[in-house]
């Protein structure tokens, strides 16, 4: 159980948050799932580090990872120094991909979306009252999500559905966001507004707003800066 009694969550506690939106766990807090809302699931990773701006490093397995090589990876953890770069790989990466023989990995930053003001311009809640009036074809794929990608806050450009931003992994105490944005319409400030939207939204449903992207994705990470998002770590995963 995470509590902060009012206090600002540390780097600790959000990226404790961050890995338990991600994926579903055990009762010994092994990994089993990835956490989707909607119906389906995935196999977890078999191994997620979180390293953090206060140099408490998080890390969990799958559950089908064996005890003595967990414990050789844990010993490994323990010695991962703050993160201040989130470009920067572990510090004990080649181990980590040794040990478990890895086949690709995973990697990039995670921030916190502060109490921020309403976005700029205009958006909406997306819901299946009135997704079909504004989906395009290259949305289509929504209409079979919206009633579990909630909130779901959309940017309307030429009388469609251009820019959304969803909750794609659901705790009772925090939300991680999904953003999409049309190609032709990228690079206009939609995305920083449903965004906003988005975040504003999952506060007044009394949850943390959570927002991680790949040390790959430029655009989402230019999003991140605009809006002033609060870093506190990097993610890690192998596969």
């Amino acid at each position: 159980m995470i509590s902060w009694e009012g206090n600002p969550p540390s780097a600790h506690d959000l990226m404790e948050l961050h890995v338990e939106a991600l994926f579903t766990h055990d009762q010994h807090t092994r990994l089993r799932s990835v956490n989707e809302p909607w119906p389906g699931e995935a196999p977890a990773p078999r191994f997620f580090l979180g390293r953090t701006t206060d140099g408490k490093a998080i890390s969990r397995f799958r559950h089908d990872v064996q005890d003595t090589l967990i414990a050789q990876l844990q010993e490994l953890c323990t010695d991962e120094p703050t993160i201040q770069d989130f470009q920067t790989k572990p510090k004990h990466f080649g181990a980590y991909m040794n040990l478990l023989q890895g086949e690709r990995f995973s990697m990039g930053p995670c921030y916190l979306i502060p109490q921020i003001v309403p976005p700029s311009m205009q958006v909406i809640s997306l819901t299946r009252s009135n997704i079909m009036e504004w989906l395009p074809k290259d949305f289509e794929w929504l209409a079979s999500e919206i009633d579990y990608a909630q909130p779901c806050v959309a940017f309307v450009r030429d009388n469609q559905v251009v820019s959304i931003c969803r909750s794609v992994r659901i705790t009772s105490l925090a939300h991680e966001a999904g953003l999409e944005t049309l190609e032709p319409y990228r690079g206009r400030g939609y995305a920083a507004a449903v965004v906003a939207g988005w975040a504003t939204a999952v506060r007044h449903a009394g949850r943390l707003p959570l927002y991680s992207t790949s040390t790959e994705n430029t655009a989402s990470q230019n999003v991140a800066r605009k809006l002033g998002l609060s870093f506190y770590g990097v993610n890690f995963t192998i596969f």
